[in-house]
């Protein structure tokens, strides 16, 4: 199991007092590592997920270690349940939170997930699922909160992907519903840029959060695989995550818009995890070798 993520900063205790946030897949994870260290810069944040029970422990357990400052603890951390594949709730989420806190600073997008599996054997209700899960979840709860408060007010929105510069081989659906996020991004930084709009990417690389009980091997395999794909040499932390979406929604980051930022300990520079077996499957054309 991994411990929960600390509330320490680098940043102002106050670096966010009266602004909201919208961090989906808040329950767990980086996201709720995300939401943590937000509440604790003074910021209301909404949390939203699925699973109800995990939702509403991560806020307990917010509110119990966060400083409200004269807050009401509740208005520190909201938890809506919310399927990002539904547009009903996707609705309800967005309106829900203006009617409590009449304003959406932030749009953190992290809800998504992913199987590992090689293409040919992804059919396609997989690869619609995650689909669905990751592109047409964060497309819905983007353009709401643009059409409901960011197109007349402004606001910065992160979204979570993954290191796809070089493909993401046995996950190829997932990196290409993250790639499609990341141009999607790219896109709309330009479309909304008159509205005083910014949009970023974070991409995070060989993270140990609670998602790592997922995968087969746990912590230990993050820890080998780390060790051997990055110039780091090591596992990154859920909070060098959130410490980066932070520097995006903070003032330092209001001349930065369409970017993606790698939190990855250089794996993005070194290659796919995937090692390639010997063959001789690509005969060449023409001559190679030793004669000419």
């Amino acid at each position: 199991m991994i411990r929960a993520p600390n509330a320490s900063s680098i940043y102002r205790p106050d670096l966010f007092r009266g602004k909201v946030a919208i961090v989906t897949g808040g329950g767990t994870g980086i996201g709720r590592c995300i939401a943590h260290e937000l509440a604790s810069l003074g910021c209301s944040v909404v949390i939203a997920a699925r699973n109800e029970e995990r939702l509403l422990a991560a806020a307990e357990t917010i509110r119990s270690q966060v400083d409200a400052a004269g807050r009401d603890l509740k208005d520190v951390i909201h938890p809506i349940v919310c399927d990002i594949r539904k547009e009903e709730q996707v609705n309800n989420l967005v309106d829900e939170t203006l009617a409590k806190y009449k304003r959406i600073d932030f749009l953190v997008n992290n809800a998504g997930g992913q199987f590992r599996a090689p293409i040919e054997k992804v059919n396609l209700k997989g690869w619609e699922a995650i689909m669905r899960t990751n592109l047409n979840g964060t497309f819905m709860v983007t353009k709401k909160a643009y059409h409901a408060y960011m197109k007349e007010h402004g606001g910065r929105i992160v979204n979570i992907i993954l290191v796809i510069d070089k493909g993401y081989p046995l996950m190829a659906h997932s990196g290409a519903a993250r790639a499609a996020i990341e141009n999607l991004s790219k896109s709309l930084s330009v479309e909304w840029a008159a509205s005083g709009i910014t949009l970023n990417c974070v991409a995070p690389g060989i993270i140990l959060s609670s998602g790592v009980d997922n995968y087969e091997g746990g912590a230990e395999q993050f820890h080998v695989a780390a060790r051997g794909a990055t110039a780091a040499k090591r596992v990154g932390s859920v909070e060098e995550v959130s410490a980066s979406v932070l520097y995006y929604l903070s003032p330092a980051g209001a001349y930065v818009t369409g970017d993606t930022m790698h939190v990855d300990g250089g794996w993005h520079l070194l290659g796919p995890l995937l090692e390639i077996p010997a063959h001789e499957n690509n005969p060449p054309y023409g001559t190679v070798g030793s004669k000419l």
